[in-house]
């Protein structure tokens, strides 16, 4: 019974070594909000001495020291160490004369510790990383007000912990954005730099002023694409809510009437741009070589996500295949398809009239 009791202990002490590490307090420089803690402390309880403590693993180191010149001292021996066991306030009065502390080498020695209180720094997930603790050489009493004022300090001393992680959480995700926005800008200056390469081979020039708007018609529909998502690296984005922005901005553009349809199934952020750029591509040919209203719809069936773009007009010219397409739309939703993971499929509507394309691919 008591091995197992000592197995629990040690996971429960690197449980709580591990919140410690994350609070990243350890070896901080000296800091006002902390010594004033301290010092109101030690004004409170009209002792010479007040610690705000973090148990190491083999070490017990002073945040603040008042009244003390030493930084740290070994763990062992330290009662800050005993306190950190419980949750509750830990006193001493007399501790010459208490069981708990008369073999404790600041007791014993020539420290000569008579009076020790402290209030544990607990987590919000319960575990204890120190003390505010009060010492004195004479002995004292303490009544529960007082201790009560003890426990709201430590309080006071957690809440500037808790404010100083979230500070440094919010500085890290902010460079985690800025990195992911970097590298955003970086993936659509390239898209847009392989779309003019491809397009200044493309058979068949036209005049340069033609060549420029369509250039810039691409542009804008990269910039679409990024106008309408907004999300955290990694989050999932609301697919389907992001097609029908998109599909509101298109059909202004194109004077035409685009009717969206579907169910919502949220895509990682750096598929949305491929499925947003697939389908501008697959609704601007539909306008140029349709008639009417465009018809777009999204799901997820079976595990498997669907995008369907369908126009009226003339029929798909007779063995038609995306693949071997030398329009420069069609090799772009070809190349997106393929590092999407997924197939690209072309008929006729079924009323004869038009064309349907869909777009099959698997979550990335």
């Amino acid at each position: 019974m008591s091995a197992s009791i000592d197995v629990i202990d040690e996971r429960r002490e690197a449980l709580r070594l591990a919140a410690v590490k994350r609070y990243d307090i350890l070896d901080t420089p000296p800091d006002g909000s902390f010594d004033r803690i301290a010092a109101i402390a030690a004004r409170r309880f009209r002792t010479p001495i007040a610690i705000i403590s973090i148990v190491d693993h083999d070490r017990i180191w002073f945040k603040s020291h008042h009244g003390l010149d030493v930084t740290e001292i070994e763990r062992l021996p330290g009662l800050c160490s005993s306190a950190i066991m419980s949750n509750a306030s830990y006193a001493l009065t007399d501790a010459s004369l208490d069981p708990r502390s008369l073999a404790n080498p600041l007791v014993a020695g020539d420290f000569g510790l008579r009076f020790y209180a402290a209030a544990p720094l607990t987590t919000h997930e319960g575990f204890n990383l120190g003390t505010l603790c009060v010492l004195d050489f004479q002995p004292r009493d303490l009544d529960e007000a007082a201790m009560a004022d003890l426990t709201d300090l430590a309080s006071v001393v957690m809440d500037q912990l808790e404010l100083r992680r979230a500070s440094r959480q919010a500085v890290s995700h902010a460079d985690l954005m800025s990195r992911e926005i970097d590298h955003r800008v970086a993936n659509s200056l390239q898209f847009v730099s392989s779309l003019l390469a491809m397009q200044s081979r493309a058979p068949g020039l036209m005049d340069a002023s033609a060549q420029l708007q369509i250039a810039a018609n691409r542009v804008a529909a990269v910039a679409q694409v990024h106008r309408n998502f907004y999300a955290e690296p990694g989050q999932d984005i609301e697919a389907f809510a992001f097609l029908r922005r998109l599909c509101a901005d298109l059909s202004d553009a194109l004077d035409r009437p685009i009717r969206v349809e579907g169910a919502e199934a949220p895509l990682p952020s750096a598929a949305v741009q491929s499925l947003g750029l697939i389908a501008n591509e697959l609704i601007t040919n539909a306008a140029k070589y349709g008639k009417g209203e465009i018809d777009v719809e999204y799901r997820l069936v079976n595990g498997v996500y669907d995008l369907c773009v369908a126009n009226d007009g003339p029929p798909l010219p007779e063995g038609f295949d995306p693949r071997t397409s030398s329009g420069l739309g069609m090799k772009v939703v070809v190349s997106l398809t393929a590092q999407l993971g997924g197939t690209l499929a072309c008929k006729q509507k079924d009323s004869g009239n038009g064309a349907r394309f869909k777009l099959t691919f698997p979550r990335p």
